[in-house]
């Protein structure tokens, strides 16, 4: 077997099985564990996996500004926004903060809705302009223009007088061990002062954020109290169901 046909292959064994151990895979693909550990370590200089001490781990999405990520997956951020606004009522405080499908989800909110959203959000915030009923708070800070949320000191002394009724999470990537994490450690400090401000934590994940991993951790999973996806594995509902999260899936 070809480098290039070998290294697609385990490609396509992460995608499946989301993490790969070298020895089994030695033994899969008929190669010494050194031609292994050297294809896991070009693939992982090539941004296409994250090795670790015994293998490597599925990558997931690449690190895209807001713009370029507003224009992927729409069909399945609207439906998973459908889902989400099940779970707003009226009078609720929402803390809602960046992301394509927070932008989503606020675009399917009901233009009868009588409520207080709180964000960091310029787009968030703006994607409320029609809703006569909903009083929108705006909270400042320096603008991260990757993620087109306001972050800094001034967000963080904000949110020290607010409650929220349910914090609506954008989710980078999602690991049921490793917990919830962003590239960026201002957004990851931000973003676990509202969860701690909130009665509940609701998170929206494409399912390619699914046991995949970043940089700064934000909270543990466990922190969700909904989790909306698109597509999961039984083992994987049951492993989130035991952190006691719902899990709301087609």
């Amino acid at each position: 077997m070809l480098k290039q046909e070998r290294q697609k292959k385990i490609l396509d064994i992460l995608n499946e099985e989301q993490k790969v151990i070298a020895r089994d895979l030695s033994r899969r693909l008929s190669v010494s564990e050194d031609t292994i550990r050297r294809d896991l370590k070009e693939l992982d200089k090539n941004g296409l996996v994250r090795r670790v001490h015994s293998g490597a781990l599925r990558i997931g999405p690449p690190v895209e500004d807001f713009f370029t990520r507003k224009e992927v997956m729409n069909e399945v951020k609207m439906e998973l926004a459908k889902k989400a606004v099940e779970f707003v009522e009226d009078d609720m405080v929402l803390l809602i903060d960046g992301g394509t499908t927070n932008l989503h989800f606020v675009n399917q909110l009901p233009l009868s809705l009588k409520a207080t959203v709180i964000t960091n959000s310029p787009p968030i915030a703006m994607g409320l302009s029609n809703h006569q009923d909903v009083e929108v708070i705006m909270i400042g800070g320096a603008l991260f223009k990757e993620s087109m949320v306001n972050l800094g000191v001034e967000t963080a002394e904000a949110l020290n007088n607010i409650r929220a009724d349910l914090y609506v999470m954008g989710i980078h990537k999602i690991d049921p061990q490793i917990g919830i994490s962003v590239p960026s450690l201002g957004e990851a400090a931000i973003k676990r002062k509202m969860a701690s401000i909130s009665n509940e934590v609701l998170g929206m994940v494409t399912s390619d954020k699914l046991n995949t991993f970043s940089s700064h951790i934000v909270t543990p999973s466990s922190s969700l109290t909904y989790l909306i996806t698109d597509a999961v594995q039984q083992d994987l509902v049951s492993l989130y169901n035991s952190q006691h999260i719902m899990v709301v899936n087609e």
